[in-house]
C-alpha cells in the first residue's frame, strides 16, 4: 500500500498548499529558500546516503511500503519528499512568525498612545 511513499507525497502537497493558500509568505518566489534548499541537499545526500546504503545500511525499509525508487546512491526518494515538507513547513512557520513580531512592533500599544 505504500505507506511510506503516500505519507511522503501527501506532506509535499500539504506543506504547498499551507503556503499557497493560507500563510502566502511567497517564500517559493525567492532564491534564497531555493539556495537554503540547495544547502539542505548538499548535506542531506551524504547522510543519508550513508544511513541507507544498500551495502551496510543503518536505516532499514520496508521496501514493499516504498516506490524503490533510490537515487542518488541507496536513497529513497521519499526522504526527499519528507526532507522537503520539514524544512519547507519550519521556514514558513519562521517567516510567518516573524511578520507577526515585525507587525507587533510597529503597532504603537495602548501605553504609549498619548
Amino acid at each position: 500500500m505504500l505507506l511510506y511513499t503516500v505519507p511522503a507525497v501527501l506532506s509535499v502537497l500539504v506543506v504547498v498548499l499551507v503556503e499557497l493558500l493560507w500563510l502566502r509568505t511567497g517564500v517559493f518566489r525567492t532564491a534564497r529558500y531555493w539556495l537554503a534548499m540547495l544547502i539542505v541537499l548538499g548535506f542531506q545526500v551524504p547522510v543519508d546516503g550513508w544511513l541507507t546504503k544498500l551495502s551496510d545500511p543503518i536505516v532499514l525499509y520496508e521496501e514493499a511500503e516504498m516506490t524503490g525508487v533510490r537515487f542518488p546512491w541507496d536513497i529513497p526518494v521519499e526522504d526527499f519528499a519528507f526532507g522537503f515538507g520539514m524544512v519547507t513547513l519550519t521556514m514558513l512557520v519562521w517567516l510567518r512568525l516573524g511578520e507577526r513580531e515585525d507587525r507587533r512592533a510597529r503597532t504603537p500599544s495602548l501605553q504609549e498612545t498619548p
